[in-house]
């Protein structure tokens, strides 16, 4: 009898008498057992894996049921929480001050990655992630310019170009309005990208502009919302869009109210009020979130910057059964041919936070 080494490293015994039936059982054995250490080896890993992520979440001024952009991100936690089992940390800001001692109580908790929610956590993120630089951060729209943070932004313009389409394609009267929340240069961003659209329909059209204030308080006052609505309906507009978060909840119960049509934005807004709402501006912030726990499991998470337009699906607009009697085919014809041109650069979207301007 004499002994070699097989394949997988298994001591095979070979007879002198050439019974290689006995020797390939021995293999096969060996394999099988190979084979079950691999497959133990796996189930250990993606278990480690698993127990490594500990996700958490703060959520900006709102609340995560803000039917908004809020809410959005908090529909991509829990698809993320519902698929994988794994349970995240969340905090819900009420005032400013509690931004950066929630992000730093998630990091001093050992939480990674932590989720800042909005533009306005940027300064406190920019700050706690110095201290915490093992913590893997990522921030939603905003950029934050740290080794362990992931900034993610959007194309609002380009969203908003199409729901600009739609907008002057259903109008009766020429004259369409938008609604903004706090006066940023994002929310400009909205509206010039709003108009661009608007124009590109129909270059005679009105387009009036207001902004509901210059705080944070601008963004959860659907009763302002509601008077800014109605009183571009007075001038006669006959539909609104509203980027307002909270805010715009007014905006579209107004125009439910009025018998005017409305745009939601950030998540679909369309079921709020059904054949009031012409339709929604998507900022898939809810796949962003999602994203973010989904590549810190799988070890593809990377820092830097993230920009999602119409061509990554990042920003879209909404079609379902509660506007779909609003949308005709032609219009739905326009908008898609329009957006495929932007997405192959026929068209050229001007972006307000280039140069703090809306020229086009």
């Amino acid at each position: 009898m004499m002994v070699r080494r097989g394949r997988f490293g298994v001591r095979v015994k070979y007879f002198k008498t050439n019974n290689q039936q006995s020797a390939k059982r021995a293999e096969r054995l060996g394999m099988k057992r190979f084979l079950t250490t691999a497959a133990a080896a796996v189930v250990a890993i993606s278990t480690a894996t698993a127990a490594d992520i500990k996700p958490a979440v703060v959520f900006d001024m709102g609340g995560k049921f803000d039917k908004s952009f809020n809410e959005g991100i908090y529909n991509g936690v829990e698809r993320f929480s519902n698929e994988s089992g794994i349970k995240y940390g969340e905090f819900e800001v009420t005032n400013e001050a509690q931004r950066e001692q929630a992000l730093r109580n998630f990091a001093r908790r050992g939480y990674s990655p932590v989720i800042a929610v909005g533009f306005a956590q940027g300064p406190a993120l920019d700050k706690v992630a110095s201290e915490y630089p093992d913590t893997k951060f990522s921030i939603i729209d905003m950029v934050v310019d740290r080794p362990n943070v992931q900034s993610i932004v959007f194309k609002e313009h380009e969203g908003s170009f199409l729901v600009g389409m739609l907008a002057a394609l259903a109008s009766d009267t020429g004259k369409v309005g938008f609604v903004g929340g706090m006066d940023i240069p994002l929310i400009r961003k909205f509206a010039c990208g709003y108009e661009q659209g608007v124009k590109h329909v129909n270059p005679g059209a009105d387009v009036y502009q207001n902004m509901t204030g210059t705080t944070p308080a601008a963004w959860n006052d659907p009763v302002k919302g509601g008077e800014l609505a109605k009183s571009q309906f007075d001038r006669g507009a006959d539909v609104v869009y509203a980027a307002a978060g909270g805010t715009g909840l007014g905006v579209l119960q107004a125009a439910a109210d009025s018998g005017k049509l409305s745009i939601g934005v950030d998540s679909n807004q369309n079921y709020l009020h059904p054949g009031s709402v012409l339709t929604s501006m998507l900022k898939r912030v809810d796949v962003a979130a999602y994203d973010v726990y989904k590549s810190s499991m799988d070890g593809t998470w990377q820092p830097g910057i993230k920009v999602l337009g119409l061509a990554e699906d990042g920003v879209g607009w909404a079609l379902d059964d509660n506007n779909k009697s609003l949308i005709s085919a032609d219009m739905q014809a326009k908008v898609e041919a329009a957006k495929a041109d932007i997405i192959a650069g026929k068209i050229s979207v001007h972006d307000y936070m280039a140069d703090n301007s809306c020229s086009y």
